[in-house]
């Protein structure tokens, strides 16, 4: 367990932080909190929300990650941490913790939109790299956001679905901007839309590069991107826009020379990534809206496995090769090869450090029963607030 005086450090420097994104927060983290609608009765409520949420902070901070650690953290945080939190004082002018009971039913009855929402704002404002050059003179790094959906395993709602969630994410860092739960009867790509703009009235996009993969190679999207959001888009291209697909494929490739590759070695494999990049031709600027480059991305993995053969394990490499094609609004004068590449890359930030967060959501809930959206609540607030 931390030392009481760690404990403090850390909410003093999470409040010190805080205090600094006064249009994020209203002031501090407290007052990002006190936003967030409190799903109890206000009759009998001896804990505020902002002081639980605060104190589970401080003690994520600390490094406690099992809601059984944060729940006893929060029970025996010492006085000074208590105060910071704003906890109330007792008849004898002590300051009470709140009971582990009390912060598991505020994650249950939580509403998971409103705490991803305002603490999405929150990060927002602190992610915010300021205004973006645009257009840019030269090619170079830009600012980036990957868009994808995930379900979130451990939670359900009444209904006994899976809720699915679509979120912006920084690439590199990993902040969930922003998400939005994806109902039962549709699927991401009508919530792409709603998800930018919402993002966009806090974070401004204007000058960034988005990504998403190949189910948002959408007309539509590309429009929205370039033409109301002033930023960018980098997409992936599969079959599911087989005529796009058809037509980038038959482009004559074998004239265009690799003009960046790129060998990454680790987790027993071997991995070698080449990027071949021209101009966008124009029937495919036709059939794309806001299309400048399009490029070839192809990966060769070496990889060694284990295999049993004459009753005795034996090492074996595995050779793979996979090829896809990018689409993108940045031309030549804005985006490299090297930088195409990168964003590509940085599109598996979502992958890395969101999605494999709500796989391991199992471990960190141990609600029962596992139903509602207490999970999900959860997976916000510690997603967001412990980055």
């Amino acid at each position: 367990m931390p030392a009481p005086a760690a404990a403090g450090e850390a909410l003093a420097e999470l409040i010190s932080r805080a205090a600094a994104l006064a249009a994020a927060s209203g002031g501090n983290l407290l007052e990002c909190f006190a936003a967030v609608p409190d799903p109890r009765d206000p009759r009998g409520i001896r804990h505020s929300l902002p002081c639980v949420l605060t104190l589970c902070t401080a003690a994520v901070l600390c490094g406690n990650t099992a809601i059984e650690d944060v729940t006893a953290w929060v029970h025996r945080a010492p006085q000074d941490v208590l105060a910071a939190a704003g906890a109330r004082r007792n008849a004898l002018g002590i300051r009470a913790a709140p009971h582990p009971d009390t912060v598991v039913r505020i994650f249950a009855d939580l509403g998971a939109a409103a705490l991803a929402d305002h603490a999405g704002a929150y990060l927002a404002l602190r992610a915010l790299p300021g205004p973006v050059a645009y257009p840019v003179a030269a090619p170079g790094w830009l600012p980036a956001v990957a868009v994808d959906g995930k379900a979130v395993r451990g939670a359900a709602g009444e209904d006994g679905m899976i809720p699915y969630l679509l979120a912006a994410v920084t690439h590199g860092t990993g902040i969930v901007l922003a998400e939005r739960l994806i109902g039962p009867k549709t699927n991401e790509v009508p919530e792409f839309a709603p998800l930018l703009l919402a993002l966009n009235e806090y974070y401004p996009l204007a000058g960034h590069v988005i990504t998403a993969d190949a189910g948002h190679t959408v007309r539509a999207h590309a429009g929205l991107i370039c033409g109301k959001l002033l930023a960018h888009y980098v997409f992936t291209v599969k079959c599911n826009t087989k005529k796009l697909w058809e037509e980038l494929d038959a482009l004559d490739w074998a004239e265009v020379p690799v003009q960046h590759e790129s060998r990454d070695n680790g987790h027993g494999r071997r991995e070698r990534r080449t990027i071949q990049v021209m101009d966008a031709p124009e029937h495919i600027r036709n059939r794309f809206p806001h299309a400048r480059q399009v490029a070839l991305i192809e990966r060769y993995v070496t990889r060694t496995v284990r295999v049993k053969k004459a009753k005795r394990w034996v090492k074996k490499q595995v050779k793979s090769a996979v090829a896809v094609f990018i689409i993108t609004s940045l031309d030549a004068r804005e985006a490299a090869p090297v930088h195409l590449a990168g964003y590509v890359r940085g599109q598996w930030t979502i992958e890395n450090k969101v999605h494999r967060a709500s796989e391991t959501l199992r471990r960190f809930m141990t609600l029962r029963p596992r139903c509602g959206y207490g999970p999900r609540a959860c997976w916000a607030w510690r997603q967001r607030l412990s980055c």
